[in-house]
């Protein structure tokens, strides 16, 4: 099974740009192609997050737009740029966003379970992961015990060393850890929000942080510094899942670079 996942997209529409430099929307319809043309085809794009930038309904309708090439699944979470109800009122033909509530749901497609979490504490940057939330997953999680399972959220549920661990998750992330170690089938927890790839090992599994598919931020090891805004090349990533491998992510470039010479093994 292989899931692509884009994360922090933060579309603008009419042309705006964020940060008034970064045309995000060329972006994604960059990224959007280059996934269109992987070989073997993913069988669903995840999108973790921070879809728009300021939640605005015709950013969202906008994305669908992007979207409508693709030939096979697309399942998406709120960040904390995001809006449930503008979300919801796009994707409303979609049969997996639920129509009240949290945006959390599972999903099967192929072997791997996919259960994506709802981090969106609407009009602040930090994540939290509420009772309510959290019972949900571990409701889910004692369902299957045995399936290879990937959580998907948009905030790292935990500190990663940079800046931003401080407006990660910081609401919720003990009894996250306490629910995901007592479940040895949980494959990766996948996320976004920091604009880099970032890989840590948390409680009994992996933690990956994705890139962008437009800016990144900048590699800092002091989590104290402020954070800057880059324009290091657009990237997502690929998971792929076999029985013998468990799952293996792969960090791809959007652009497509010229072959300087091929090997045969």
């Amino acid at each position: 099974m292989i899931i692509a996942q884009l994360t922090d997209l933060h579309l603008r529409t009419g042309g705006e740009l964020t940060f008034g430099k970064v045309d995000t929307a060329a972006f994604m319809s960059a990224a959007v192609a280059a996934i269109g043309r992987l070989d073997p085809a993913p069988d669903v794009l995840l999108l973790t997050g921070d879809l728009v930038d300021n939640g605005a309904v015709e950013a969202y309708s906008l994305l669908a737009e992007l979207l409508a090439p693709l030939e096979f699944p697309v399942r998406m979470l709120p960040g904390n740029h995001d809006a449930r109800d503008a979300m919801r009122e796009v994707f409303a033909s979609t049969d997996y966003l639920p129509a009240s509530g949290f945006l959390q749901y599972e999903s099967d497609i192929g072997p791997l379970r996919l259960l994506c979490l709802d981090t969106l504490v609407e009009g602040k940057t930090y994540g939290h992961l509420c009772a309510e939330r959290l019972d949900w997953l571990q409701t889910r999680l004692a369902e299957r015990p045995e399936d290879p399972t990937v959580i998907a959220l948009h905030h790292p549920p935990c500190p990663l060393g940079i800046a931003m661990d401080s407006i990660g998750l910081v609401e919720g992330s003990e009894a996250l850890e306490k629910i995901v170690a007592m479940h040895a089938n949980i494959e990766r927890v996948i996320c976004g929000h920091v604009h880099r790839t970032i890989h840590r090992r948390w409680a009994g599994t992996m933690v990956t942080a994705a890139p962008g598919p437009a800016h990144q931020i900048a590699l800092s090891l002091e989590s104290s510094q402020a954070f800057r805004i880059i324009m290091e090349p657009p990237s997502f990533h690929l998971h792929v899942w076999r029985p013998d491998t468990g799952l293996v992510t792969h960090a791809c470039l959007v652009e497509d670079f010229p072959v300087a010479h091929e090997v045969r093994v």
